[in-house]
């Protein structure tokens, strides 16, 4: 994956304005923050931390990791819980992503199909030609 940066653009933190790659794609649907059992943690970041562990796992079905994630849409249904959640965030996304920032967008929405999900996480991988 490589990082577009237009010239004269200030870098964005935790996110690259875009990215291009060539390989086999990898598509991930919205994953959620539930468990194995249908559970969901309490909390925005708990929720956020088992939609990416959900997100990891997926991936490696595909036979991809973190690493060749290109693109993430993030849907969250509440903005003020996603700023308020912020500062923890960025640790908990580099303990199961590393230090790999895709193209990436947020959008709030006013609900989710999943009643109890805080966000929902879809992704884009390509897997390098061998």
């Amino acid at each position: 994956m490589t990082p577009l940066q237009p010239k004269g653009w200030p870098r964005p933190a935790g996110y690259s304005n875009g990215t291009a790659a060539t390989g086999r794609l990898v598509f991930v649907a919205g994953q959620v923050g539930w468990d194995v059992d249908g559970g969901f943690p309490d909390s925005f970041a708990g929720q956020f931390e088992q939609t990416l562990k959900n997100t990891v796992a997926v991936l490696a079905a595909g036979g991809a990791r973190p690493e060749h994630v290109t693109r993430m849409t993030w849907y969250v249904t509440d903005l003020a819980e996603y700023r308020t959640a912020m500062p923890v965030l960025g640790d908990i996304y580099r303990l199961h992503m590393g230090k790999v920032f895709p193209a990436m967008a947020v959008v709030g929405v006013t609900g989710l199909v999943e009643l109890d999900a805080k966000l929902e996480i879809e992704t884009t991988a390509v897997v390098p030609d061998a």
